[in-house]
């Protein structure tokens, strides 16, 4: 089997659902009729059995050059070969009524022999469909999912695959269409025309990119991190995933393969504050909408991570039958992290619903109830260790940026109380706030190496701990925080990059040989810009620009020694990281600088 680097892949989507595609024409990942629903083509995680969609040249050897169309996620792969050339465009229609991947095949120079080979294989590569001919239609059908491949080429079955050998010259079109649909319910209605369905797709992305209010020199970047967020967020519901992909690894052949596709609450602030700033308030309040509905209930049952409808159960299962990328195994579905107690959860929810209140977002509904209970709830448990932001599967710990967003809990609460005259505990939670910022300047910092570090009273740094400069907890320039960043850029940077620890040392449970972090790359870029050390964190933001792949992508993580992307892909937090730097570093008000002013702390 052989690997391919993420690298290659660009993804396509419409706000449902997402696939990769590779620079050869194969899709190898594709997650139908949601973000978080099982695979029809696994390939990415698997082998091609596991089901993939190739469209390429039938010539052994071919050059390929690949881009985006500017300002939207229509991806075109130009193929040359020593008898012409031509153009496959991708795209996932916007408004279609079932989720479809659309390819079409220009002849642009000479002629181009070209082969299809469609694997389909529903249940995450598990599952050979029954396919049958309807009316001049492709119909694939496992259980309940129907999948109906519609295009002017003609094609056959080969030992459980569908192939077409055709012919592309300059001027000539083909197109093919596979569309998802319940099999029980009426098929899914035909896209009648191609070339319309493209430039309606082209025309949304176009005019949804021309409101970002970014007028750096990083635009293009900044705009290709932005539609690819976009990209990710559940367009029913306004959640937004971490990234379209299960498994992929930490590092090669190793068993840190978690599933991405849900809604980490760790990302709230980051989310709402990114998108307000960039000037998208709708998918910002959609955002909030959904967070608030996730989180209603019980404040005891608050869990790290929701589905992208604000499911809770998302059980963690392996799929054995699947040989995990670049054999990396298990290769997982769910995530039992949604079981762990993460404090830092409670701090995001609070920041997150202050900002939104502060924006003006939330107009017609107030959440002060339901913030109250948290902070009351959050009460009984602020002594307590957890899991950490990182959802460390060893033991729990006190971690600083835990306790610190703890702080941030009820230093929001305190705010928002005061700020717009609504009732609640102010003194008790002025002064769990204020007890909190005394533990954690005491038990957090360790005087030796003049740093904060990843727990009380450890000597492990950790990278988390960047952000407490951002969520306000001190000052930029305060010694300590200084400290924290010279002691960073000394023990955890390594080729321009910040890893999230050092895993070099087998403490507290952390594992070894894990690669570089890119959101924490762009967190110490913000603190550096923060203290007025903009050179510095230029060259720091345009290192993580040199490793976004050829259509400016990001996954979780970069492996400087193999000069691979790894992680799941396209990363969330890796872009939103990469807009904040951005703002950071032009003179704009950043969501780091918008989340870090200080609220009225006396204390500090």
């Amino acid at each position: 089997m052989t690997t391919r680097p993420l690298e290659d892949y660009a993804l396509i989507g419409d706000c449902r659902t997402a696939a990769l595609v590779g620079k050869d024409g194969s899709i190898d990942w594709w997650c139908t009729p949601r973000f978080d629903s099982p695979a029809c083509f696994a390939a990415l995680v698997g082998t091609a059995d596991n089901g993939m969609w190739q469209i390429a040249p039938a010539a052994r050897r071919f050059e390929v050059r690949r881009r985006y169309r500017p300002d939207t996620l229509i991806l075109e792969t130009e193929f040359r070969t020593a008898t012409g050339r031509c153009r496959l465009t991708d795209f996932m229609p916007m408004h279609s009524k079932a989720p479809t991947i659309v390819r079409q095949v220009t002849g642009i120079e000479g002629r181009v022999p070209l082969r299809m080979k469609l694997v389909i294989r529903p249940d995450h590569g598990h599952l050979v469909p029954w396919v049958a001919r309807s009316g001049g239609d492709l119909v694939a059908i496992a259980g309940p999912q129907r999948l109906v491949l519609r295009t002017d080429v003609s094609h056959r079955g080969e030992k459980l695959t569908t192939v077409a050998e055709f012919e592309t010259r300059r001027g000539r079109t083909h197109f093919f269409a596979l569309s998802d649909s319940l099999s029980y319910d009426p098929p899914p209605p035909r896209l009648r025309d191609v070339d319309r369905a493209a430039r309606d797709t082209e025309r949304f992305w176009r005019h949804w990119a021309a409101r970002c209010t970014y007028q750096g020199e990083w635009r293009d970047a900044v705009v290709r991190s932005l539609i690819t967020i976009k990209a990710l967020i559940y367009r029913p519901t306004g959640g937004m995933v971490a990234a379209p992909t299960t498994s992929l690894p930490e590092m090669p052949g190793g068993q840190r393969n978690w599933d991405y596709r849900f809604c980490w609450l760790r990302d709230s602030t980051f989310v709402l504050l990114t998108l307000m700033r960039a000037g998208y308030r709708d998918e910002a309040d959609a955002w909030r909408a959904w967070l608030e509905r996730a989180v209603a209930g019980l404040p005891s049952q608050l869990q790290p991570i929701y589905s992208v409808t604000g499911e809770h159960r998302i059980e963690q299962r392996d799929l054995p039958w699947l040989a995990g990328y670049a054999r990396s195994s298990p290769v997982r579905e769910g995530n039992e992290a949604c079981e762990q107690l993460q404090l830092d959860t409670y701090g995001e929810v609070m920041d997150a619903l202050h900002h939104a209140r502060r924006g003006a977002l939330a107009k017609r509904h107030d959440s002060w109830s339901l913030q109250c209970k948290l902070l009351s709830h959050l009460e009984t448990l602020v002594d307590r260790p957890d899991k950490g932001m990182w959802e460390s599967r060893g033991r729990a710990q006190h971690f600083v940026h835990s306790k610190a967003m703890c702080w941030v809990a009820f230093d929001r609460g305190v705010a928002t109380a005061e700020r717009y005259g609504l009732p609640g505990p102010v003194a008790r939670w002025r002064k769990l706030r204020d007890r909190l910022h005394a533990e954690i300047c005491r038990r957090g910092f360790n005087r030796r190496l003049k740093s904060f570090t990843r727990a009380y009273g450890s000597s492990t740094l950790d990278a988390s701990t960047l952000l407490l400069p951002l969520v306000g907890f001190l000052p930029a320039d305060d010694p300590r925080v200084l400290g924290t960043v010279a002691a960073v850029r000394r023990r955890l940077m390594k080729g321009g990059l910040v890893h999230r620890y050092d895993t070099r040392r087998a403490r507290d449970g952390l594992p070894h040989g894990e690669a570089a972090f890119l959101a924490c790359t762009c967190w110490l870029a913000d603190n550096l810009a923060l203290q007025g050390r903009r050179k510095e964190a230029r060259r720091l933001f345009e290192r993580v620009l040199a490793v976004r792949n050829d259509v400016g992508l990001l996954a979780e993580e970069y492996d400087i020694g193999r000069h691979r992307q790894m992680g799941n892909f396209p990363q969330a937090l890796s872009h939103l990281a990469l807009v904040g730097a951005a703002y950071s570093l032009s003179h704009h008000d950043s969501p780091a600088k918008l989340r870090s002013r200080r609220q009225r702390r006396s204390h500090i």
